[in-house]
């Protein structure tokens, strides 16, 4: 199906059907909220479940699943392409929350020295020089730019979704990224971090920044497994290093993504293509709907101006929901933030328009959430206090729900993608760890 075919369906779509896309996510989310978080041990680290995890899974049940439910329930390809249209406004309030958090860590960030900013290159470079030829080897086409220029983790979901769409190659290659990350990616980095540890060829500061991969449980795994083999004392200064490199990565990381990783990944598939390509196996999925500089010959499929401020709303109020199920906040005190959330996502999307959309609207919402919440400016710490009682997570996992009952239609691409785009995640999430590794012990002391 073409993606102006794709767009045209989404137009089409009823009333009844969004609603019922809508109605589907809100059950999902209390669900996914209700099951709550999970802490497995996995020997000296622990690995935690949490809802988004819950979320992603149910909704891709019921998509899975859309012939044996209720026609209350049923969700048809022209639904599912409408809940991956709204996923991709959804990520645009995930984008003002990071940046209102960005602002006032700012500057913190800027003391925390040249080791740690350095060691950024290696997070997110190191993802394409392990990922990238492992992926054109293995057959996978434009869905490794997805994969493999980040770890993937929202902020990722987020720049994929607005320049290609998640129904485009890229959008499939960093959904499965996220998925792998999500569920084994935490037993993945444990086990690599302790191996690499053990070796005793880099210092522990190093290893500890190598941990910060932008991943909450992804660092904690990490983390656990490098301290472990410490002093008690040394062990308290790795715990610092991977919070402070997970910081780093979590926050300005975003925006290396989209101006430096993201471009590379796209110059280094046109260099590669060509020469792994021909040696490695037969491509296993045709990305017919790129061209050859990886842009969309369509446009995505989009909302209409109502249906991204629709987007916006029902999922504000949904993570108001799971503020208030997971973290005891009240909607009506948390109501505040969301709306400044809505202001910085509807301004920044406005001036996107103005300007032509030559300035992505990531950049224009996340520079007027940084300048809101930076110390100095004024009402920059009520701001901070009134966006801070909206959780972080309690925004994800609205998010994952729409990801999960947009995902059926993807599954015969995941299942023609098959284990090489699992090896490709596994590659990427293994790169950003010893490339950043690699590089703070260089540059640090």
């Amino acid at each position: 199906m073409s993606v102006s075919v794709m767009q045209l369906e989404s137009e089409r779509l009823d009333i009844g059907s969004r609603a019922r896309v809508l109605g589907l996510a809100l059950i999902v989310v209390l669900a996914a909220e209700s099951i709550g978080s999970f802490m497995l041990q996995a020997g000296p680290g622990q690995i935690v479940l949490l809802p988004l995890l819950w979320a992603l899974l149910l909704g891709g049940a019921i998509g899975v699943a859309k012939d044996r439910l209720p026609r209350a329930l049923k969700l048809d390809v022209g639904a599912q392409h409408y809940a991956s249209a709204v996923l991709q406004s959804a990520l645009l309030l995930f984008i003002a929350k990071l940046a209102l958090l960005v602002g006032a860590s700012l500057p913190k960030i800027f003391a925390s020295g040249h080791a740690l900013l350095f060691q950024e290159f290696g997070h997110f470079f190191g993802t394409m020089v392990f990922g990238l030829p492992v992926a054109l080897l293995l057959g996978v086409r434009r869905e490794a730019v997805g994969a493999t220029f980040s770890v993937g983790r929202e902020p990722s979901l987020a720049i994929i979704g607005e320049k290609y769409g998640m129904d485009s190659p890229e959008g499939r290659g960093v959904l499965a990224e996220y998925i792998t990350g999500t569920v084994v990616g935490a037993v993945f980095i444990w086990v690599l971090a302790g191996f690499v540890a053990a070796l005793g060829v880099f210092r522990p500061d190093a290893l500890a920044m190598g941990a910060g991969v932008g991943s909450g449980s992804m660092m904690a795994a990490a983390s656990a497994a490098i301290a472990a083999q410490q002093t008690p004392e040394v062990a308290k200064e790795v715990a610092a290093f991977a919070a402070a490199s997970n910081l780093i990565t979590t926050t300005i990381g975003t925006y290396f993504t989209l101006f430096v990783s993201l471009p590379f990944a796209n110059w280094s598939y046109r260099v590669l293509e060509p020469v792994l390509g021909r040696v490695g196996l037969k491509p296993r999925v045709q990305s017919s709907n790129t061209n050859a500089e990886g842009a969309i010959d369509a446009a995505p499929n989009e909302l209409s101006p109502a249906g991204r401020a629709i987007a916006w709303i029902v999922t504000g109020l949904l993570a108001l929901i799971g503020n208030w199920l997971a973290y005891n906040n009240a909607p009506v005190d948390a109501l505040p933030g969301l709306a400044i959330m809505l202001a910085v996502v509807a301004t920044g999307y406005v001036l996107y328009r103005l300007t032509g959309s030559r300035i992505p609207a990531v950049c224009w919402i996340s520079l007027l959430g940084m300048v809101a919440t930076y110390p100095g400016v004024p009402y920059a710490a009520e701001i901070s206090a009134w966006t801070g009682k909206i959780n972080f997570l309690a925004l994800t996992t609205p998010m994952l729900a729409f990801a999960g009952l947009s995902i059926a239609k993807d599954i015969p691409a995941f299942r023609r993608l098959g284990w090489p785009i699992v090896v490709t995640s596994l590659m990427a999430n293994a790169g950003t760890f010893l490339g950043a590794t690699l590089i703070a012990q260089t540059f640090g002391h």
